[in-house]
């Protein structure tokens, strides 16, 4: 793959074969931020555990204290005086029933995070087939199936990142944008961290957490110390 000569100057900031610390790691990502917009910073971590199994999935959220400095638009399921308090509390979209063909059909996806109350769970599961390859699917564990729909769209406004074990194995998550200070990137990172160890299923064996990089859109990735964690 030809990278372009921006990404060229930027990788020449990184020595591929070092293992970085975390702060060391924060700073030149930044540096090699190169685009002319703002770019995302993304963490990718590759665990030791097998997504084959049940008891080895990985699955969950993280409210990040210095946010994701992203506008995300929030869509509700919800009915009665739920829809009320979703729309009270700042839900960019909020429906029920007249919302499927709309999706299916028409193919409309302008929306980032979907939260369902727990009876609107039947509504939305006839949406898996478009919503589930995105990433879309309201989750119990991710704290988007609930009762609290205010609490859910406060938590998912001020920073909330849902992380979660691909096929491969790995952890791909949101850390924050390129414009953020080191500091708040690290305070993100550490909670982000913290969450993901606390996830550990207690029947991966061996090494869980493999590899850790951390890397903007259009930038190389720089890898971080994995046994500090």
């Amino acid at each position: 793959m030809k990278h372009g000569k921006k990404y060229v100057e930027a990788a020449k900031l990184i020595d591929k074969s070092k293992v970085y610390e975390a702060e060391e790691a924060v700073a030149l990502v930044k540096k090699s931020a190169s685009a002319k917009f703002d770019e995302t910073v993304e963490l990718h971590i590759r665990t030791g555990c097998d997504s084959r199994h049940a008891d080895q999935q990985i699955r969950g959220a993280v409210v990040l204290p210095a946010g994701t400095g992203k506008k995300v638009r929030v869509l509700v399921f919800a009915k009665g005086a739920k829809a009320d308090e979703a729309t009270a509390a700042g839900a960019d979209f909020v429906g029920g029933e007249e919302l499927i063909p709309k999706i299916q059909k028409e193919g409309w996806l302008d929306f980032d995070v979907v939260v369902a109350t727990p009876d609107m769970m039947s509504v939305v599961g006839r949406l898996g087939k478009v919503l589930g390859p995105k990433g879309l699917m309201p989750n119990p564990k991710a704290g988007t199936v609930t009762m609290d729909v205010t609490k859910a769209i406060a938590d998912i406004k001020a920073g909330k990142v849902e992380y979660r074990l691909d096929k491969a194995n790995i952890i791909h998550v949101t850390l924050g944008k390129a414009s953020f200070t080191e500091e708040q990137l690290m305070e993100n990172f550490n909670a982000l961290m913290s969450a993901i160890e606390k996830a550990k299923p207690s029947s991966v064996k061996g090494q869980y957490l493999k590899s850790i990089s951390i890397a903007t859109t259009m930038g190389p990735g720089v890898k971080i110390i994995a046994n500090r964690y």
